[in-house]
């Protein structure tokens, strides 16, 4: 064979060329690596510790007094953190497609758990009837924030083709709004069933593209809250009055409110020193609950309380990353749905504390006082890392 045909030998070339796709088809393979939000992880974890921190320094006093142990609510709130924390990261480290099933579990779970405040299982604290014993305390209305979640980006993402039509945003609706309906007529629970009536809202909201149907219903939704407020005369229409005049019930419906003010005015700019706020001393009912906000403004100050509020915004930013990101649409309502709840109870939690709304019983996530809340927020902080982890880099 002449030495120009063996430089033109065809099986030469050919076995060159397969090598060469076989090796860029490797590369590109190892190019595509999963995605894990530690920006989010680091600001969970922070939000966490200052939490506690922030929790010892509010309940010490009244921790003191009412149980002989300063650090009692700490030591409570620590044990369903770390719970809190396992669950986070063991769910984390699922599929979250793996959750489709837990959907209309979780939401059947919550009903029946709604109902049994009613039972000899429901307990009363402060005047209101809205936990049950089963060992521990739990409050229904977080486990049906989660049901909803789950279950609403389940129905969402069957049902994707049809989301412009009217009938079938209605029927999603509806099938938030039960639950929601369940907790203010049985708990009595007005804020919570608000936030599970916001958290269909907003994901519904995203997910279908007739936004003309949510700007009218939310103008009907805020027409009959504020119908309701302003005609109610029971403790909601003093609540709203004492809102609009807090000096006038300064020593009724308007004293939290009242003392709350004066917290975040003491404290000016940069606060008065870790520990050294003077409103927690029996005067701001309750601070490590729903008012923990104005302790922080007090003792940290304004810089404080904005630091807080940058924290929430670096949360759901993350959030809206993620969302837009995810694998699909499952990922992605499931994502959205955490990013609402977290959104609409730190608004409404702030407004309660600066009177920009009238007063109701709010929790700010992550740093006030509350087990069964903590441990459900940190389990859809799992979800939502779950997401995450599936997404892949190029």
């Amino acid at each position: 064979m002449s030495r120009e045909n063996m430089s033109a030998s065809p099986p030469v070339r050919g076995r060159r060329y397969v090598t060469t796709r076989s090796r860029d088809l490797v590369r590109a393979k190892k190019k595509k690596k999963s995605y894990f939000d530690y920006s989010l992880l680091f600001v969970i974890i922070f939000m966490l510790a200052f939490g506690l921190l922030m929790l010892y320094s509010t309940s010490a006093y009244n921790a003191a007094i009412e149980f002989g142990d300063s650090s009692y609510y700490l030591k409570k709130q620590l044990t369903a953190t770390c719970l809190g924390i396992a669950v986070m990261l063991v769910v984390s480290f699922l599929d979250y497609r793996k959750f489709v099933w837990s959907g209309v579990v979780i939401y059947a779970v919550s009903i029946v758990a709604l109902f049994l405040v009613l039972t000899p299982l429901g307990m009363e604290f402060n005047g209101a009837r809205r936990w049950i014993n089963v060992g521990i305390s739990i409050q229904p209305a977080e486990i049906a924030k989660l049901g909803v979640i789950i279950f609403l980006a389940v129905l969402v993402s069957n049902n994707r083709q049809r989301l412009d039509r009217v009938t079938m945003l209605i029927k999603l609706f509806a099938v938030s709004l039960f639950p929601a309906a369940i907790i203010y007529f049985v708990t009595d629970n007005m804020s919570s069933a608000l936030i599970v009536a916001g958290i269909a809202f907003i994901m519904l909201f995203v997910a279908s593209p007739k936004y003309s149907y949510f700007v009218l219903a939310a103008a009907l939704g805020v027409a009959g809250i504020v119908g309701l407020l302003t005609t109610g005369n029971g403790f909601r229409g003093e609540r709203f009055q004492a809102w609009q005049n807090p000096e006038k019930f300064a020593s009724g419906k308007g004293f939290q409110t009242l003392q709350s003010l004066y917290a975040i005015g003491s404290g000016g700019l940069t606060g008065k020193g870790l520990g050294q706020s003077v409103q927690k001393l029996g005067y701001v009912p309750e601070a490590q609950n729903d008012m923990v906000f104005s302790i922080i403004c007090e003792e940290l100050g304004l810089f404080g309380g904005i630091a807080v509020i940058i924290l929430f915004l670096i949360m759901i930013w993350r959030f809206m990353v993620i969302a837009n990101n995810a694998e699909d649409l499952f990922g992605s309502m499931l994502v959205i749905g955490v990013m609402a709840h977290i959104s609409i109870q730190v608004i409404l939690n702030i407004a309660v504390v600066t009177n920009t709304i009238p007063n109701t019983g709010i929790t700010l996530p992550f740093i006030s006082y509350g087990g069964t809340s903590i441990l459900f927020l940190l389990t859809e902080m799992g979800m939502v890392l779950s997401v995450s982890r599936q997404i892949k880099l190029e």
